[in-house]
Order: structure tokens, then sequence, then C-alpha cells
């Protein structure tokens, strides 16, 4: 008896010379649909499957494999019982499933597509009969990828596929059908609007935009995914218009310059450095805002990363290209300034478009052996949500500086202090084991500037021990959250020194 191949396949990559070759080989081939026109015309003998099956393809082609002539075929395990059932039942064994399934991701990606297309794109007989042919991969080799035809063969040709390549390929059709689905999924709850934020299970899929040159270090291998069904200004949607490939680092400070630019609807540029803001500022024009930013500690925006939430115009590219900066993202580019920017080919720019459709919905972190699901921190902060509680009231100026500072806060590692004044971040104290340390960095960053300058903090005072420090150093406005049990000292701290205290009553940690 002929060794059997059942090939459907939505993907046609290397079919013909494959076909080719089994036929080659003596097997007899058994198809369906466009995958047997394709082989047909290419005048390589092939079955139609309803010659197999002896019953017509039916319901516009849904049904046409979900046949126990099919399933049987591929189930059966080559023992004398299983293969007595077949003979009786005059079904032959099926040695070879070769199939990759309809094309769900790339028909639910298209701009125009109806839900009723989408739906017609789900597969049915295709996954049953990969799950089917793993399941039994000792007796039969599935196949889901092209890239695996060559191999296929050569071992075909030296006897057999192995029984370590079945299992490989075995578990690879599994995780095939189990990102098939996990795309429907994700689908089916966007457009029902039926997502829940935190389920029992949680099913987390992605789709390869690159594999990257490393990790955050040579040593760690690295790979950059998108999620499905995602819309809106992000990296993962943004577009490289020129500049050398982006690393891991790259990406991460590339978010993080996204997702506080975004904050002001006034124009803004922030430039990052390690995930953290080493500049931020607001300005009249894009030019006006980058010269602000950089101004505030052009020696850490060496190698920076830098966003904007205006087009990049000559003048600021012009300005630019003085410095060596790793990346710029921006909703776009003129002509103009990518003429400029060319003369650097190794900063990378990015382009995601209006900044006002954002994407993210919620914040994953991994942990040894699991992960956190939390919403991302959205909370904003007007002028009416503040609790003014010192005996000084600020001034509206004040305020409007304070709600500044307090928006970039939120994006600096915790325990988090940045100093503001004028629109015009000039210190930032990040990361530190205890408030008062962010505190003094932030106040050597800002040096003789700090006089009229605001404070911000992510987090509540344990002690008055950064009011003093903050008046000592000329700050007359302080915004924190409040809450701690000894706000009473933190607010006696201010009225001794005559700083406008404000709570917001929200914290903002970024650990």
């Amino acid at each position: 008896m002929k060794k059997r191949a059942l090939i459907s396949v939505s993907n046609k990559t290397g079919l013909i010379d494959f076909a080719a070759q089994l036929v080659d080989l003596g097997y007899e081939i058994v198809s369906t649909g466009g995958t047997y026109r394709t082989i047909k015309e290419a005048n390589i003998p092939a079955t139609y499957v309803t010659e197999v099956t002896g019953f017509p393809e039916i319901l516009d082609g849904r049904v046409k494999t979900l046949h126990p002539f099919v399933h049987a075929g591929i189930l059966a395990m080559r023992t004398p019982e299983h293969l007595k059932q077949l003979e009786e039942l005059g079904i032959n064994p099926i040695d070879l499933v070769v199939v990759n399934l309809y094309p769900f991701r790339q028909t639910i990606a298209k701009p125009d597509v109806t839900f009723e297309e989408a739906i017609e794109n789900i597969d049915i007989g295709g996954p049953s009969m990969v799950r089917a042919a793993a399941k039994n991969h000792k007796a039969v080799a599935i196949v889901v990828n092209p890239n695996h035809y060559p191999a296929i063969i050569e071992q075909l040709k030296a006897g057999g596929v192995s029984q370590q390549m079945r299992l490989q390929l075995a578990t690879e059709a599994f995780t095939h059908t189990a990102e098939y689905d996990a795309f429907i999924s994700a689908y089916l709850k966007k457009v029902t609007h039926t997502e829940e934020k935190f389920p029992q299970v949680a099913l987390i899929a992605g789709e390869k935009i690159q594999d990257l040159r490393y990790g955050e270090n040579p040593h760690q291998k690295a790979a950059f995914y998108r999620k499905p069904q995602t819309a809106g200004a992000c990296v993962a949607n943004g577009k490289q218009l020129q500049g050398k490939e982006l690393s891991f680092n790259n990406i991460i400070d590339l978010n993080a310059a996204l997702e506080l630019v975004r904050e002001f609807p006034q124009t803004a540029c922030v430039i990052i450095k390690h995930t953290n803001p080493c500049g931020t500022a607001l300005g009249n024009t894009p030019f006006d805002a980058y010269c602000r930013a950089l101004e505030a500690d052009p020696v850490s925006a060496y190698g920076g990363v830098v966003g904007l939430n205006r087009q990049v115009d000559e003048q600021t590219a012009t300005e630019m290209i003085k410095n060596f900066l790793e990346a710029v993202i921006a909703p776009s580019f003129s002509e103009e300034a990518l003429k400029i920017l060319t003369a650097k080919p190794n900063i990378r720019l990015i382009t995601v478009g209006d900044l006002q459709e954002n994407p993210a919905t919620i914040d994953i972190k991994n942990v040894n052996g699991g992960f956190l699901i939390q919403d991302i921190d959205n909370a904003v902060v007007n002028k009416e949500d503040l609790q003014v509680i010192s005996e000084r009231k600020p001034t509206d100026q004040e305020i409007e500086e304070m709600l500044f500072a307090w928006r970039v806060v939120k994006h600096v590692k915790s325990n988090a202090i940045v100093v503001g004044k004028d629109k015009q971040i000039i210190g930032v104290g990040a990361g530190q084991m205890n408030r008062v340390g962010s505190a003094k960095i932030a106040f050597e960053q800002a040096k003789e500037n700090t006089k009229g300058a605001v404070l911000a903090s992510d987090a509540y005072f344990p002690f008055r021990d950064t009011v003093d420090a903050a008046a000592k150093a000329g700050i007359t406005a302080i915004i924190e959250p409040g809450g701690s049990i000894r706000d009473a000292e933190t607010i006696a701290a201010a009225n001794e020194h005559g700083i406008a205290l404000v709570f917001t009553g929200v914290r903002h940690f970024k650990h």
C-alpha cells in the first residue's frame, strides 16, 4: 500500500517542490480546495479529498475533511487491532499531514474587515487534522511550517521521519493551534467588548515583530512582540524611518519617552536615559521644547532617547544633530527634518501617528514563575482635585508648575522626586532607597535654579526631612499624595518654612 500524505495549506510557500518530491518518494497525495488546484496545475498527481471520503464538500466548503475516512486514517495507531478496523472499513492510513490554517490573523489585520469575513476565516477542519496528527505523532508526521519541508524530505529519503522529529513537529503543531485560538479569542473579546481584565486563565498572545541582536545585555537573547489587535500610537506600531536596528533597551526607552510625552496636551519634549526622564519641558514650538528639555541635563542627555508630541520640523532637526542621540520618537517628521537627520544615518527615527489614540489598558510585569497584571496608571490630577493643607496658599502659577511636575514624577522610578520651574524639569531624583536621598540628587542636578521652584513627590513623605531640605534649596511649593501617619509633621514643616503644600490623594509608585 502506498504511503499517503494529506496536504491542505493556506501558505503555499515551497508547496510545489515539496509535493513533487513526495510523489517521487512514492507518496499518494490527498488534497483539498486551493491546495489541490495548485498541485494539479503543476502537473503533479493528487487525489481530491472527496474521492477519499466519497462525500462532496458541502456548506460552501465548511465541511470537507470532517469525515471518518480522513480522521480515522490520521488517528489510527499502527496496532493490529486498529489496522484491522481500517481494512474492514476500507480506510487507508495517512502517514503525513501537511496543514496550516486559514489566514485569520491576516484577515483581521485588514482595516476594512467585516465581522462576517473574520468569522468565515476561522478554520475548523484544519485544526482538527493538526491536533489529530499531533496526538498520533508516533505514526503520523505533522508539518505546519513550510520551513521544515527540506528536513522532512531528507529524513524520508534516509528511511523515514525520526521519532524525535515527530515529537518536535507535534509540539510545534499544538503551539500553532493554541496560537490560532488565542488570536480568535482576543479578536472576539475585543469586538464584543467582553474582555476580562483579570480572567481566571490569562492567555497572552503576541506576533513576533523582530528578533533582537540581544536583550538588556549582550549575553541575553531577546525578541520583540506585538499583541493582537493593537491599534493606535505605541512603540509596537511604530514605523522606523531610518537608523540602526532597534535594541532591547532602545525599545524600553522609546516606550518610556512616548508614554511621558503623551501626558501633555501642550507642545512637549522629553529626553529619556535608562527609562527615566533626564529632561522634560513644554515650549511654544517643538524646537523650544527640545532646547529646554536638553538644557535641564545636557550631560545625561548624551546618548538619550527623545520623545516629542508634535511633528519634528526643520529647526528642531537642525538642533538635534548637534548632539549624540540614540533615537527620536514622534507623531511624524517633516520632509525637511528627514533630510537633515539623514546626515546622521545611525540615529533611529520612529513615527507613531496621532498620540491621542492610546492602546494601553493593562500593565504586565514578570516575576519568576508567574506574572502580574494591573490597570495602567492613568490617574489624572487636575486643579480641582488638589487639597491645599498648608497655611500659605499656592499661587495660580505655582499650581500650574506643580501639576506639570506631577505628570512627570509619575514616570520616574520610585522613590521619585522631581523639581520643576517655568514648565521645565530642572532636577530629577530616581530610584533611591529613601526619599530624601532622591531629593538631594534632584537639588544637586538643579543647582542654584531651585530658588522659586516646585517639588513633586510620587509618594508621601514618611518624615519631614525632605520638606526641610526643600526649604533650604529654595523650593516654594510641594505636591505629594499625602496619607502618611506623620503628615502633621510634614504640614508643620511646610508652615514653618512658608512652603505651599498640596495633597493629591493619588500615589504614583513606579517599580
